[in-house]
């Protein structure tokens, strides 16, 4: 980078660093003008886009992905946004295939009780009421869960000579066009 291209970057932003991945720069700069302006640290993906950034999306990457950062990174999030690594107790709990399964079946179900068929368009997304309520555990997340029921079973229909008979057997239940 040339010496003159430093100096426009210093004279935009002081802060900005070459090693760092510009997308994460721009990022951080847009969190910080929004806080500054007034607005809350976004905290959840989808409420806070700015310029086609997702805010509350970047903002959990950073508590989620906290050891990948810099220390450098680190100390900014800390000392400018107040933002520290997501704690142990709120990691997401691991699926395992067994319940992603149970998911997109229950989504299925869902979907073919409204419908009355599973013609599902590949772009559809089934909302689930919430994974606790289906699954019946208490606690945890509340809200929708959103199923690309679409997706999910283009994927199945690939992969149907590998799927055990229990689960072929679930989906004819519904009518499914292999």
């Amino acid at each position: 980078m040339t010496e003159a291209r430093r100096d426009e970057l210093d004279a935009i932003d002081p802060g900005w660093c070459p090693a760092w991945d510009t997308g994460w720069q721009r990022c951080y700069r847009l969190v910080q003008n929004h806080v500054q302006a007034g607005g809350t640290l976004p905290e959840t993906a989808g409420y806070v886009i700015v310029q086609g950034e997702d805010l509350g999306r970047w903002v959990t990457a950073q508590r989620f992905g906290w050891e990948q950062l810099l220390p450098v990174q680190q100390w900014i999030l800390e000392n400018a946004l107040g933002l520290q690594a997501a704690g142990e107790d709120e990691r997401p709990v691991k699926q395992t295939q067994e319940t992603k399964w149970a998911l997109n079946l229950t989504a299925a179900q869902q979907f073919h009780a409204r419908e009355g068929h599973l013609r599902v368009p590949r772009k559809h997304a089934e909302h689930l009421e919430s994974e606790d309520a289906l699954s019946g555990r208490q606690g945890g997340a509340d809200g929708p869960v959103v199923v690309k029921l679409g997706t999910w079973l283009d994927n199945v229909r690939k992969r149907a000579a590998k799927l055990p008979e229990q689960r072929r057997t679930d989906l004819d239940q519904l009518g499914m066009r292999w």
